[in-house]
């Protein structure tokens, strides 16, 4: 499923980035995060939280954002084990990773508004981080005890 969420991102922005420049890939990146916001097929109603779907048009888009994005997305997990922060913090680094890159406007334009529009879809998951309610991501079973 992960997968083809990213692929919902890469497809348009590489193909319009490639095919019309940053502009025409930073606007088919935002078409795609939308569209998975609210799903046409859904009726509009609410879809996913854009992460997997930003990751792919930003792939596309700038490659070396993309990647160093998923990177603190892989380091922050490894470290907290709460998906909610790795999406959050990978996303607030966003702007700054394509500005030290030296990334053209649209992509400076682009990764500013994917980043607050993932903070803004994470509202509910800070609120249980701050209640310490948020759920952590168990990598292992627990191993039952051994019978007697």
């Amino acid at each position: 499923m992960i997968l083809l969420d990213i692929a919902k991102g890469l497809v348009p922005a590489l193909v319009a980035t490639l095919a019309a420049g940053h502009v025409a890939g930073a606007l088919a990146g935002g078409a795609a995060m939308l569209g998975h916001w609210r799903p046409l097929f859904l009726g509009f109603a609410r879809g996913g939280k854009m992460v997997a779907t930003c990751a792919g048009a930003l792939l596309g888009l700038a490659p070396l954002v993309g990647l160093a994005g998923a990177g603190v997305w892989i380091l922050v997990f490894a470290l907290t084990r709460y998906a909610s922060v790795s999406s959050i913090v990978a996303a607030a680094s966003l702007p700054l990773t394509a500005l030290v890159l030296g990334e053209p406007w649209p992509v400076l334009v682009f990764s500013g508004l994917a980043a607050l529009g993932v903070l803004l879809l994470h509202r509910a998951n800070l609120a249980r981080l701050r209640a310490g309610t948020e759920t952590r991501v168990q990598l292992r079973r627990k191993r039952e005890p051994a019978s007697a």
